[in-house]
């Protein structure tokens, strides 16, 4: 390793949120099981790992990952050839903002409601609902990961968090529900990450990074490393652990 050489990025995770390998799988029998897809759609897909075992426990469906970053695609693209899956999915830079692909089967939208529009916290998740409506298939599925509030956050919270960290920026499980049915979705189940899937999220999101400092302590990006991931922590354990939730919503289009 030279001294310019960056530490690893994401080679711990298996996917890009609190998502158990049960949980998963649970996910995939259910969806496969209750309306088979033909066409899938992964909004903001970083490398689609999802997508990829849906379409691997799905037999001639094909799949559509957008995402903005290149290196996450490329990862995709490799994984999907080393499962014998590459004639079957594409993996697209782009933005997902009026998307020209679709309508599918099942639209994957994993914390990635975001890029689907350009208004702002609260309001990106109704707008996103509204075009998720508009990207399923009669009779398909969405499948949404959304953040919600456990618990309304404390200003002691909410100084750990982000800058500008807001209660008005996420709502909780019920309102967010009952957005998904205002944008003409029914909510065929509803579930949510638990304590542990958040905790190997977040260790994992970090765990190659913090080894790859604790070998190269003195190596010229440490300092920005260091001080970057301690920030991270610090948000996950004294702002956003148990506070901050993720829903995983699976919504049935209203004919």
């Amino acid at each position: 390793m030279d001294d310019t050489t960056a530490p690893p990025r994401l080679t711990r995770l298996t996917f890009h949120g609190p998502l158990s390998e049960d949980r998963a799988a649970r996910m995939i029998r259910r969806l496969s099981a209750q309306a088979t897809p033909v066409t899938v759609l992964d909004i903001g897909c970083g490398w689609g790992e999802f997508m990829l075992r849906l379409l691997e426990a799905t037999p001639g469906a094909t799949g559509v990952g957008i995402d903005l970053n290149e290196d996450d695609l490329a990862r995709g693209r490799a994984n999907a050839e080393a499962r014998g899956l590459g004639e079957r999915v594409r993996f697209v830079q782009e933005s997902a903002v009026d998307t020209a692909h679709g309508p599918a089967d099942l639209v994957l939208c994993f914390s990635a409601s975001h890029a689907l529009s350009d208004a702002q916290p609260p309001e990106h998740t109704t707008a996103a609902l509204r075009a998720l409506r508009r990207l399923v298939t009669p009779g398909g599925r969405v499948l949404l990961g959304e953040s919600f509030w456990q618990r309304t956050p404390t200003p002691s919270d909410l100084s750990a968090m982000w800058p500008d960290a807001s209660p008005a920026e996420f709502h909780d499980l019920p309102d967010l529900v009952d957005l998904a049915i205002a944008a003409g979705f029914r909510p065929a189940w509803i579930e949510t990450a638990n304590l542990d899937e958040w905790d190997d999220f977040e260790s994992a999101y970090q765990s190659d990074v913090e080894e790859w400092l604790a070998a190269h302590p003195d190596h010229p990006l440490a300092k920005e490393t260091r001080n970057r991931v301690d920030r991270h922590r610090a948000m996950w354990l004294r702002g956003y652990r148990g506070v901050m939730g993720l829903a995983y919503l699976t919504l049935v289009p209203v004919s």
